[in-house]
């Protein structure tokens, strides 16, 4: 698996992206702040509607919350983008890091913690939750985890210049 992964990111550090990250010295701080304006919009409004469901603001109906996860939609999408071009501009840096494999791993924890959101038809009992109400365990549960799994994906994306052998 990992000598396929090591051809994908050779093969991706050579692309048009890889050479547009590499030679343009402007790419790489324009990125990191929209990787930052990414991250804030994801963790910001979701973290709004998890906070919600763990009883913050509980004279707030879940409703018109929900209405903001289009901004953290984009800002994952954002994210995406932006990781893309630094992960094309130096992939084998990343490849064997420990933090930018648990930083991918986290991520995809956040994203079966949304999918089991969803799946699980939790989110239409959240969305019906007027002023006052509480969440059900389950959607207690999943805000949880989704707070501690974009933390910890925070947390490993700043790990990266400090464990392993990258930057």
């Amino acid at each position: 698996m990992m000598q396929f992964l090591e051809q994908i990111s050779t093969w991706l550090g050579a692309s048009p992206i890889g050479y547009f990250a590499k030679h343009y010295e402007w790419v790489w701080p324009t990125c990191q702040i929209l990787h930052f304006v990414g991250l804030v919009m994801l963790v910001g409004m979701v973290g709004i509607l998890d906070l919600r469901m763990l009883g913050v603001a509980k004279g707030l109906s879940a409703r018109p919350l929900n209405k903001f996860v289009r901004f953290g939609i984009a800002g994952f999408v954002l994210n995406i983008v932006t990781g893309v071009v630094f992960y094309a501009g130096d992939p084998l840096q990343y490849l064997h890091n420990p933090a930018f494999q648990w930083k991918m791993a986290f991520v995809a924890l956040a994203g079966l913690n949304v999918l089991t959101f969803y799946a699980t038809g939790m989110f239409r009992r959240v969305d019906a939750l007027g002023p006052g109400d509480d969440a059900p365990l389950g959607a207690k549960i999943i805000a949880t985890m989704g707070l501690l799994f974009w933390f910890a994906v925070m947390y490993m994306g700043r790990m990266l210049p400090y464990l392993g052998d990258a930057f």
